[in-house]
């Protein structure tokens, strides 16, 4: 594995320029990325402080500036250096301002100001926490999202990932021989979501998890592969009889699975979207 240092520089959180990166950096292989963040640059002295750091360890630069005269010292000195200097989001921005027939506004940070998105973000994200686990059930029905499962199939990762996107999404345990809360079978609101694994996958998630605990022996029908296939098979007569959406997560990421809840949420609120992804 060879080492690339890349230094991602922005003049807000760099949350864009860090998921552009890796999203880039993961398609080549025998590369070992180090990424340098540089967040909150706003003045020529953090540019020079900036342009020290890249001189040290030089590496292709990616850059999420809006202040021109940052712009070109950055550019500048990157080219001195003889390192690709990148910004990942002008051309997004030039088309849009050439099918708007509008300036850009040139102001850092301003996806981050105190607007009602990001106070509906923080009411979500305050929702999902206190309706973890099946908490909360008075306030179930005025989810957006619910999310039903068996132990370890990433509802509260999952719901986690939905308030940050400004979806109020709780998370029900499905436990066999335990009823369900009879707030979940009153719902009308929520779109309700069944998420399913693979069992032996989830035996495996779960030792791993047993043994990160430090909970000694994980020779238990928490991870008994037989327990746990009537257990799936359980969630899944459960969910079919409700007639509620079935989600297998075994092979998908926490990004992909929200990504298909979503597209049905947009569905489920007769939004219109084009495309339904399946299971």
């Amino acid at each position: 594995m060879s080492v690339c240092h890349m230094h991602l520089v922005s003049d807000a959180t760099g949350e864009t320029v860090n998921s552009v990166a890796r999203a880039c950096s993961v398609q080549f292989e025998g590369i070992e990325p180090v990424e340098h963040t540089w967040m909150l640059i706003r003045t020529k002295g953090q540019i020079e402080k900036t342009l020290r750091g890249i001189a040290a360890e030089p590496g292709p630069v990616l850059f999420t500036l809006v202040n021109r005269e940052l712009r070109t010292a950055l550019i500048e000195g990157c080219r001195e250096f003889g390192v690709p200097c990148i910004s990942v989001l002008d051309p997004i921005m030039h088309a849009l301002a050439a099918h708007l027939n509008l300036e850009i506004r040139g102001r850092p940070g301003l996806q981050h100001v105190l607007d009602s998105d990001y106070y509906e973000r923080i009411d979500a994200m305050n929702f999902a926490l206190t309706s973890d686990d099946g908490q909360n059930g008075a306030h179930l029905n005025e989810a957006d999202i619910v999310l039903l499962g068996v132990s370890r199939t990433s509802k509260t990762p999952t719901c986690i990932y939905l308030a940050n996107r400004g979806i109020k999404a709780a998370n029900v345990p499905v436990v066999p021989g335990v009823p369900l809360p009879p707030e979940v079978l009153s719902a009308t609101h929520p779109l309700i979501v069944g998420l399913t694994k693979d069992p032996g996958r989830l035996v495996q998630v779960r030792r791993n998890r047993l043994r990160m605990i430090a909970q000694g022996s994980d020779d238990t029908d928490y991870t008994d592969l037989e327990s746990v296939r009537q257990e799936v098979s359980f969630a899944r007569k459960l969910f079919n009889k409700n007639g509620w959406l079935v989600i297998d997560v075994t092979r998908r990421s926490i990004e992909e699975t929200a990504a298909t809840i979503l597209t049905h949420y947009t569905r489920y609120k007769g939004r219109g979207a084009d495309v339904l992804v399946g299971e």
